[in-house]
């Protein structure tokens, strides 16, 4: 066992680890999957979760798409296999706005990550090593025809509703995009259509963060002793990330200017003496390093960056015409990382072409994380916007 002084090497699901809820699917062992890098995997495993049954007609399945650290668990308490509770819990289950009594509710962890789905930290096919600096580049849509495979072995036709937020959204918005027959409605929040120069910006830091990490070492870190993997780079990354998801307002109202260290010092000052919003900051790295990796970091934070639905489509007009499907657009107005005006664009951009479309903003100081803050806001009108979309084909 780890010594809780020692930062893991990777905080990545294994296997032979507990599986907890996940279920998993395997695909491509007989015809390679082939990715936008231009490259193909063979053997790609799937780690996902569900939630009620599916109905005989299959039309009541609803897909989570779950943000850059997430995973497949959507919903259920931390335990054996799960280090966290489920990071919507408040929203999904029995008589809750993804009412799991209703809907078979479907929560895959992307192609990248690190919660059982293969990703960098994955054993590979042909010699049973992680993949390390091997993992290629993937995208979003990658990620989306994915989860097309699972949804295909669960001997689901069409999603009732694609619903995420954050790199969620991009994934329902690509899956209304790449699918638009596969997807009855859909619902993105705090997201965009294409990630901005500030977002590419943000991200490029964190993965510049862990990139000089010396126990980063290209990527191949895997077999190093607990405490020498590449924990400050990964830290200091997610530092970074964790300032642009909360408002000013909030960092402001919380800690104000209030030293963390002042017994130490006195009424002296030192260079390494922290403010409390420092130690925050710290303590938010400190737990993604337990339960992440940081090559799945790095994967999923450069597919963010390289969403653009408009990416050999012609054009933005052009790709956003092959949506179909009634949306839920929701933005959130203190959100610095994806402004409210994002997801504006997106619900003009469907409702210009007369497909129905509303937009919802959640009035919170709380910033992008708001939309797992917040759920009281969010709760009626999803459940609302749920309820109208399964009546839709009735």
């Amino acid at each position: 066992m780890t010594s809780p002084d020692l930062l893991p090497v990777t905080g990545a699901w294994q296997p032979g680890d507990d599986p907890g809820n996940r279920q998993f699917f395997t695909h491509a062992t007989d015809r390679r999957f082939a990715l936008d890098a231009g490259v193909a995997l063979r053997d790609v495993v799937v780690a996902y979760e569900t939630w009620g049954h599916l109905d005989a007609d299959a039309s009541n399945a609803v897909l989570l798409c779950h943000a850059w650290t997430g995973d497949s668990h959507a919903a259920g308490a931390a335990g054996r296999g799960h280090p966290t509770e489920g990071w919507w819990d408040d929203m999904v289950g029995p008589g809750r706005p993804v009412d799991t009594d209703r809907y078979f509710v479907v929560c895959a962890n992307v192609l990248g990550g690190c919660q059982g789905s293969t990703g960098p930290a994955s054993p590979h096919p042909d010699d049973g090593r992680p993949y390390g600096s091997r993992f290629p580049v993937v995208t979003i849509r990658d990620m989306v025809r994915s989860q097309a495979r699972l949804m295909e072995s669960l001997g689901i036709r069409r999603w009732l509703a694609v619903v995420g937020g954050s790199m969620g959204g991009m994934q329902a918005l690509e899956w209304a995009v790449m699918y638009p027959r596969r997807v009855r409605s859909l619902v993105a929040v705090a997201t965009c259509m294409q990630a901005t120069a500030q977002q590419i910006a943000w991200g490029a830091i964190g993965r510049r963060a862990i990139r000089l990490d010396p126990k980063w070492r290209g990527g191949d870190y895997y077999e190093a002793d607990p405490g020498d993997g590449p924990g400050e780079g990964l830290e200091i990354a997610r530092m970074v990330a964790q300032v642009t998801f909360r408002s000013d307002n909030v960092f402001t109202d919380r800690f104000g200017r209030e030293l963390a260290d002042t017994a130490r010092v006195g009424d002296t000052f030192d260079m390494w003496q922290r403010f409390e919003v420092e130690r925050y900051l710290e303590h938010h790295g400190d737990k993604l390093v337990r339960r992440f990796d940081a090559n799945s970091y790095l994967s999923i934070g450069k597919a963010m960056d390289l969403h653009d639905v408009a990416r050999g489509r012609g054009s933005l007009e052009r790709a956003m015409a092959r949506v179909v499907a009634p949306t839920m657009s929701v933005g959130i107005w203190s959100d610095m990382l994806y402004p409210a005006y994002q997801q504006q664009q997106i619900h003009e951009a469907i409702a210009t072409r007369g497909v129905p479309s509303e937009y919802v903003e959640i009035d919170s100081p709380h910033g992008h994380d708001a939309f797992l803050i917040n759920g009281d806001q969010l709760a009626a009108p999803l459940e609302r916007f749920l309820g109208r979309a399964a009546k839709a084909d009735l």
